[in-house]
């Protein structure tokens, strides 16, 4: 068992290297492109994937067409391959190269934040475009930063990975061991990104409405805020089909005004952030995670939508 167990992390490892470097090789576009192409066919073959994404848009989108949800799942799809294509530049272009791939804007906000220098500061985002660029486009205009990241089962593929979002100066938290990395990274004035727009188990999550319908949400990141007095800088890199690149939208602190009442300000502020991450995402709705089971943690005595 054990050698069929390295046998098959190795395998795994061949095939993610050789088509990260496959396409790493191709220019940025088309890289991209066959990205997408991947995509759709993984739209074709991924039934179980295709089911769960069309139930998450019936959720979210009771007032569109069947057709209509259809369009945004095959979107999807497309996103995931294109970003695909993306990832596989980012260890091998140059850092004038990857500049001109991406679109910032609002840099300032991050840069003025920075500057203030009297506490830690939080960056958030969704899995929306190329959530990958949200914690790897900023470092490369000089503001690298600490994330929390689920470790990929295969080492040799989370090597490899880890090895690209780190490459000017990013450092990687362990979601599995993140609490008092992540205190104490915030206590020391150091900047730390989180992702809190998927499902949470019930240790973990209050229900805040998400596109209308109660999903277990993961306080986490409204709670250390509150603590730290750390403002809070939404990111998020979409896709412009207009101007066929990403783009690096980096906002305002969120603003908020807490009570005093800890449970009541880690709800309101992780509402509100939820809020803001669902409106981002109707502006760019073909391309957030919808293959996600999103609500699979229920509210007590609710039956599973999955």
């Amino acid at each position: 068992m054990a050698k069929q167990g390295k046998l098959q992390t190795f395998l795994e490892y061949a095939a993610a290297k050789s088509v990260l470097v496959t396409l790493g090789h191709l220019p940025p576009p088309m890289a991209m492109s066959i990205g997408r192409s991947l995509g759709r066919l993984a739209y074709r073959l991924a039934a179980d994937l295709r089911r769960t994404g069309a139930t998450n848009l019936r959720l979210a989108f009771p007032e569109k067409t069947e057709a209509e949800r259809q369009v945004l799942l095959r979107e999807c799809f497309d996103s995931l391959g294109r970003q695909l294509g993306l990832f596989s530049q980012l260890s091998t272009r140059s850092l004038e190269q990857l500049q001109s791939l991406i679109e910032p804007h609002g840099l300032e906000h991050l840069e003025a934040a920075k500057a203030q220098k009297n506490g830690g500061l939080i960056l958030f985002t969704a899995h929306l475009g190329a959530w990958e660029l949200t914690s790897f486009g900023p470092s490369l205009f000089g503001h690298p930063f600490s994330f929390l990241v689920r470790r990929i089962d295969n080492p040799k593929i989370e090597e490899l990975v880890d090895r690209t979002r780190m490459r000017f100066g990013n450092e990687t938290i362990d979601k599995l061991s993140a609490a008092r990395s992540m205190l104490k990274l915030l206590r020391s004035n150091g900047v730390l990104g989180l992702l809190p727009d998927l499902n949470t188990l019930d240790s973990e999550a209050i229900f805040v409405d998400f596109f209308g319908v109660p999903a277990a949400t993961n306080f986490i990141m409204a709670k250390l805020a509150l603590r730290t007095k750390s403002p809070i800088i939404p990111v998020f890199a979409p896709w412009s089909e207009e101007k066929e690149k990403y783009l690096m939208i980096v906002g305002p602190p969120v603003s908020f005004e807490p009570t005093g009442n800890e449970d009541e300000d880690v709800r309101g502020l992780t509402t509100k952030l939820s809020q803001l991450i669902e409106s981002r995402i109707r502006e760019y709705p073909g391309q957030w995670l919808w293959i996600h089971k999103r609500w699979k943690t229920r509210p007590k005595g609710e039956p599973a939508i999955y």
